[in-house]
């Protein structure tokens, strides 16, 4: 069934595009949401401004991604997990942690565009693609280091020669509590 779209849909074609699509998809989703309609002489006339903006606002969106690309090609990032001594993480490192990561670095990148097929489970260093369109596509380094437990800060604290503030010691009472 040929249809012409009124709006842009993903994986389908951008406004004023005439597509061939089953009968089922036509009438159970694309003509009750408005996104198509009867590809008539009058239609297209009438879309044909809408699908010259649309090519101009999808050209901005291009460049906007390309200097992105550009930007973050060859970036680092560094997030801190708690891992035990074989350095087996307790939890995983997915795509929000890689993008949050990647956001306090200042490159707003959405979870979708990290190409990560499955979660990091190791300290370890991973080469992760971005990719921002079907051709175009970054390359970053993601670094998966062990988080400092609170253990292991009071041994560097005494290393270097500060001790913990005193406390008491398990099993010792203050005899003023007593009274």
């Amino acid at each position: 069934m040929k249809l012409l779209l009124c709006k842009n849909v993903a994986a389908l074609g951008i406004v004023g595009d005439v597509v061939d699509v089953n009968e089922g998809f036509a009438r159970n989703y694309l003509l009750p949401r408005r996104l198509a309609t009867e590809p008539t002489t009058a239609n297209v006339r009438r879309l044909a401004e809408a699908r010259r903006q649309a090519e101009v606002e999808m050209a901005r969106e291009r460049a906007v991604l390309e200097s992105i690309a550009k930007r973050i090609e060859g970036a680092e990032v560094t997030i801190r997990a708690r891992a035990n001594e074989d350095g087996v993480l307790y939890g995983s490192v997915g795509r929000r942690e890689v993008s949050a990561a990647l956001a306090e670095e200042g490159h707003h990148v959405a979870p979708e565009q990290i190409q990560l097929h499955t979660p990091l489970r190791r300290l370890d260093n991973v080469e992760v693609e971005l990719r921002f369109a079907s051709d175009l596509r970054s390359m970053i380094k993601v670094w998966v280091v062990r988080e400092k437990t609170e253990g292991e800060g009071e041994e560097d604290q005494e290393r270097k020669g500060e001790t913990a503030p005193a406390g008491r010691e398990a099993g010792q009472h203050d005899d003023r509590d007593n009274e």
